[in-house]
């Protein structure tokens, strides 16, 4: 039991959150080969990226963004044969500047989130719904989203993830192509392209409002669970 209370703490911690979960069933499992993104075609889900990301090229013109002051095309980044993928909205102004998705205040914080499962940002996949960032970090307009979430819909395709786990309203409506608010589509799970879909808070809104940690935690807890069956 102490054993098990302390690593709620050592979660929790990781999380920003004090308090202790009462939930018995949780139990560390490092180690377990189906949190380390094995994949008996990985040759495959490699080169289709880099198909999908040549395509796409560094200097997209699909849409207006590439007119309205973005530095480059934010691809996404992680193991191309993981079997956990987080889908956020779109680049920020730091992430436009470093090229990869989730490397601001924001992106630490999913980083702790990723790590409070016993996984490294390595060993999952992070995409955004688009490719550039959009002036001001305004949500992405319909024109933006036509013209970019094809290649996200392939990126799922290539990676083939068993779970999927959408940040916040605009990455799981667009998804799931619905206008349910997030507070409605999280702690629910839904079917999606041969995966599990966990809609969850998106990490900026929990850099707002740090009580919600908790209800992550609990999204969390259903994603390491469905990474664990068979």
């Amino acid at each position: 039991m102490a054993g098990e209370l302390a690593e709620h703490l050592r979660y929790y911690g990781k999380l920003g959150v004090t308090g202790l979960s009462r939930d018995s069933t949780w139990r560390e499992r490092s180690g377990d080969d189906t949190l380390k993104g094995a994949s008996p075609h990985s040759s495959v889900s490699r080169e289709s990226l880099l198909d999908i990301k040549t395509e796409i090229g560094p200097d997209c013109t699909r849409c207006k963004l590439c007119t309205l002051g973005r530095r480059q095309v934010v691809f996404g980044v992680g193991n191309p044969n993981a079997r956990l993928m987080f889908v956020g909205e779109g680049p920020g102004e730091d992430e436009d500047k470093q090229g990869e998705p989730f490397v601001g205040r924001a992106g630490q914080l999913l980083t702790k989130i990723i790590e409070a499962i016993g996984l490294t940002r390595e060993q999952v996949y992070i995409a955004n719904v688009i490719k550039c960032r959009p002036p001001g970090n305004r949500n992405p307009e319909p024109d933006e989203v036509a013209a970019c979430e094809p290649f996200l819909f392939r990126q799922i395709e290539a990676i083939g993830p068993k779970v999927i786990v959408p940040l916040g309203k605009f990455a799981a409506q667009s998804l799931l192509k619905t206008t349910d608010p997030i507070t409605r589509l999280r702690g629910r799970e839904f079917q999606y392209r041969g995966a599990t879909l966990i809609p969850t808070f998106h990490p900026a809104y929990l850099l707002r409002n740090p009580s919600s940690k908790r209800e992550v935690w609990e999204d969390m807890k259903k994603v390491r669970a469905r990474l664990h069956e068979e």
